[in-house]
Protein backbone atom coordinates (compact mmCIF):
# COMPACT_ATOMS: atom_id res chain seq x y z
CA UNK A 1 0.00 0.00 0.00
CA UNK A 2 2.62 2.50 0.40
CA UNK A 3 4.27 1.92 -2.74
CA UNK A 4 0.44 2.45 -4.68
CA UNK A 5 0.21 5.15 -2.23
CA UNK A 6 3.75 7.29 -3.43
CA UNK A 7 2.62 6.07 -7.66
CA UNK A 8 -0.60 7.49 -6.70
CA UNK A 9 0.46 10.60 -5.63
CA UNK A 10 2.90 11.43 -8.03
CA UNK A 11 0.87 10.49 -11.29
CA UNK A 12 -2.18 13.03 -9.86
CA UNK A 13 -4.23 9.05 -9.98
CA UNK A 14 -7.13 7.17 -7.55
CA UNK A 15 -5.85 4.39 -5.53
CA UNK A 16 -7.70 1.57 -4.82
CA UNK A 17 -6.93 -1.73 -3.38
CA UNK A 18 -6.61 -5.61 -4.99
CA UNK A 19 -6.37 -8.55 -2.74
CA UNK A 20 -4.53 -11.15 -4.09
CA UNK A 21 -2.50 -14.03 -1.70
CA UNK A 22 -0.47 -16.73 -2.11
CA UNK A 23 -1.41 -20.50 -1.65
CA UNK A 24 1.28 -21.73 1.25
CA UNK A 25 3.18 -24.91 0.53
CA UNK A 26 1.62 -26.84 3.77
CA UNK A 27 5.14 -27.53 5.06
CA UNK A 28 6.66 -24.44 4.34
CA UNK A 29 4.36 -21.50 4.90
CA UNK A 30 6.34 -18.76 3.87
CA UNK A 31 6.68 -19.98 0.52
CA UNK A 32 3.66 -20.30 -2.38
CA UNK A 33 2.79 -22.37 -4.99
CA UNK A 34 -0.06 -19.86 -6.52
CA UNK A 35 -2.33 -17.35 -5.73
CA UNK A 36 -6.10 -16.40 -5.33
CA UNK A 37 -7.88 -13.28 -5.90
CA UNK A 38 -11.37 -12.43 -4.32
CA UNK A 39 -13.27 -13.34 -6.85
CA UNK A 40 -12.31 -16.84 -7.07
CA UNK A 41 -9.38 -16.66 -9.55
CA UNK A 42 -6.43 -19.17 -8.85
CA UNK A 43 -3.38 -18.99 -10.09
CA UNK A 44 -0.87 -22.61 -9.99
CA UNK A 45 2.72 -22.97 -10.38
CA UNK A 46 1.57 -26.15 -12.07
CA UNK A 47 5.93 -26.94 -12.21
CA UNK A 48 5.73 -26.46 -8.76
CA UNK A 49 2.52 -28.56 -7.97
CA UNK A 50 4.20 -31.35 -9.47
CA UNK A 51 7.16 -31.33 -7.55
CA UNK A 52 5.49 -30.61 -4.57
CA UNK A 53 2.97 -33.62 -4.91
CA UNK A 54 -0.04 -31.83 -4.01
CA UNK A 55 -3.10 -33.71 -4.82
CA UNK A 56 -6.20 -31.95 -6.19
CA UNK A 57 -8.20 -32.11 -3.01
CA UNK A 58 -5.04 -30.31 -0.85
CA UNK A 59 -4.90 -27.88 -3.19
CA UNK A 60 -8.77 -27.08 -2.96
CA UNK A 61 -8.90 -27.37 0.74
CA UNK A 62 -5.71 -24.56 0.85
CA UNK A 63 -7.01 -22.13 -1.65
CA UNK A 64 -10.62 -22.49 0.15
CA UNK A 65 -8.77 -21.55 3.81
CA UNK A 66 -6.44 -18.50 1.64
CA UNK A 67 -9.50 -17.14 -0.14
CA UNK A 68 -11.75 -16.65 3.41
CA UNK A 69 -9.44 -14.62 4.84
CA UNK A 70 -8.67 -12.56 1.06
CA UNK A 71 -12.39 -11.90 0.72
CA UNK A 72 -12.58 -10.86 4.55
CA UNK A 73 -9.85 -8.31 3.59
CA UNK A 74 -11.23 -7.37 0.79
CA UNK A 75 -14.62 -6.32 2.63
CA UNK A 76 -12.56 -4.81 5.35
CA UNK A 77 -11.05 -3.12 2.91
CA UNK A 78 -13.92 -1.77 0.73
CA UNK A 79 -16.69 -1.90 3.06
CA UNK A 80 -19.80 -0.64 1.06
CA UNK A 81 -17.31 1.29 -1.85
CA UNK A 82 -18.11 0.27 -5.63
CA UNK A 83 -15.03 -1.59 -6.89
CA UNK A 84 -13.44 1.08 -9.47
CA UNK A 85 -14.53 1.28 -13.29
CA UNK A 86 -11.50 -0.62 -15.33
CA UNK A 87 -12.63 -0.60 -18.63
CA UNK A 88 -10.79 0.99 -21.07
CA UNK A 89 -8.16 2.40 -18.44
CA UNK A 90 -4.73 2.46 -17.72
CA UNK A 91 -4.80 0.18 -14.48
CA UNK A 92 -1.19 0.22 -12.45
CA UNK A 93 -0.95 -2.66 -9.64
CA UNK A 94 2.08 -2.78 -7.66
CA UNK A 95 3.19 -4.20 -4.76
CA UNK A 96 6.33 -3.74 -2.59
CA UNK A 97 8.24 -6.72 -4.82
CA UNK A 98 8.06 -9.68 -6.68
CA UNK A 99 9.19 -12.95 -5.42
CA UNK A 100 8.00 -15.61 -7.42
CA UNK A 101 5.40 -13.39 -8.99
CA UNK A 102 2.34 -15.90 -9.15
CA UNK A 103 0.12 -12.90 -6.56
CA UNK A 104 1.01 -10.34 -9.16
CA UNK A 105 -0.17 -12.51 -12.18
CA UNK A 106 -3.24 -13.12 -10.44
CA UNK A 107 -3.95 -9.46 -10.12
CA UNK A 108 -3.36 -9.16 -13.40
CA UNK A 109 -5.77 -12.19 -14.86
CA UNK A 110 -8.19 -10.95 -12.57
CA UNK A 111 -7.77 -7.01 -13.90
CA UNK A 112 -7.75 -8.76 -16.99
CA UNK A 113 -11.63 -9.90 -16.72
CA UNK A 114 -12.25 -6.43 -16.12
CA UNK A 115 -11.06 -5.20 -19.35
CA UNK A 116 -8.93 -2.06 -18.64
CA UNK A 117 -7.20 -0.54 -21.97
CA UNK A 118 -3.71 -1.94 -20.22
CA UNK A 119 -2.00 -3.32 -17.09
CA UNK A 120 0.88 -1.72 -15.49
CA UNK A 121 3.06 -3.23 -12.74
CA UNK A 122 4.99 -1.26 -11.32
CA UNK A 123 7.31 -2.99 -8.30
CA UNK A 124 10.67 -1.41 -6.34
CA UNK A 125 12.71 -4.60 -6.87
CA UNK A 126 12.15 -8.44 -8.78
CA UNK A 127 13.94 -11.11 -9.92
CA UNK A 128 14.85 -11.15 -13.25
CA UNK A 129 13.25 -14.50 -13.85
CA UNK A 130 9.84 -13.18 -11.88
CA UNK A 131 9.28 -9.93 -13.85
CA UNK A 132 9.61 -12.18 -17.39
CA UNK A 133 7.18 -14.35 -16.49
CA UNK A 134 4.79 -11.28 -14.81
CA UNK A 135 5.63 -9.54 -18.15
CA UNK A 136 4.08 -12.17 -20.09
CA UNK A 137 0.59 -11.12 -18.25
CA UNK A 138 0.91 -7.27 -17.94
CA UNK A 139 1.07 -5.03 -20.94
CA UNK A 140 4.22 -3.30 -19.16
CA UNK A 141 6.37 -3.79 -16.29
CA UNK A 142 8.63 -1.63 -14.50
CA UNK A 143 10.95 -2.65 -11.94
CA UNK A 144 13.66 -0.31 -10.70
CA UNK A 145 16.06 -3.17 -9.86
CA UNK A 146 15.99 -6.32 -11.17
CA UNK A 147 17.92 -9.29 -9.42
CA UNK A 148 19.82 -12.36 -10.16
CA UNK A 149 20.81 -13.18 -6.88
CA UNK A 150 19.82 -16.51 -5.65
CA UNK A 151 17.95 -17.25 -2.30
CA UNK A 152 16.44 -13.69 -3.32
CA UNK A 153 13.47 -12.25 -0.77
CA UNK A 154 11.83 -9.07 -1.17
CA UNK A 155 12.34 -8.28 2.18
CA UNK A 156 15.95 -8.47 2.05
CA UNK A 157 15.94 -4.75 0.05
CA UNK A 158 14.39 -3.01 2.68
CA UNK A 159 15.86 -1.21 6.17
CA UNK A 160 12.11 -2.39 7.42
CA UNK A 161 9.39 -4.76 6.20
CA UNK A 162 7.01 -5.12 8.85
CA UNK A 163 3.61 -6.28 8.06
CA UNK A 164 0.88 -3.96 7.53
CA UNK A 165 -2.44 -4.52 9.71
CA UNK A 166 -5.97 -3.63 8.35
CA UNK A 167 -6.26 -0.12 10.25
CA UNK A 168 -2.67 0.71 8.52
CA UNK A 169 -4.38 -0.11 4.75
CA UNK A 170 -7.59 1.00 5.49
CA UNK A 171 -5.56 4.69 6.48
CA UNK A 172 -4.34 4.76 2.94
CA UNK A 173 -7.37 3.97 1.34
CA UNK A 174 -9.53 6.92 3.27
CA UNK A 175 -6.23 9.35 2.89
CA UNK A 176 -7.87 12.47 0.28
CA UNK A 177 -8.00 10.61 -3.56
CA UNK A 178 -6.74 12.23 -6.84
CA UNK A 179 -8.84 11.22 -9.66
CA UNK A 180 -8.08 10.79 -13.30
CA UNK A 181 -8.29 8.07 -15.78
CA UNK A 182 -5.92 6.18 -14.46
CA UNK A 183 -6.23 3.43 -11.51
CA UNK A 184 -3.30 2.56 -9.14
CA UNK A 185 -4.03 -0.85 -7.23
Amino acid sequence: MPVGYEISQALNCHLDVIVPRKLPIPWSPEAGFGAVMPDGTRVLNERMVGELGLSQDEIDSIAQNVLSEVRRRQAVYRGDRPEPELEGRVVIITDDGLATGYTMIAACVAVRKRSPGSIVVAVPVSPRTSAATVHKVADRLVALHLSDRRGYAVASFYDEFPDMGDDEVTEYLNRPSMSSGAQAS
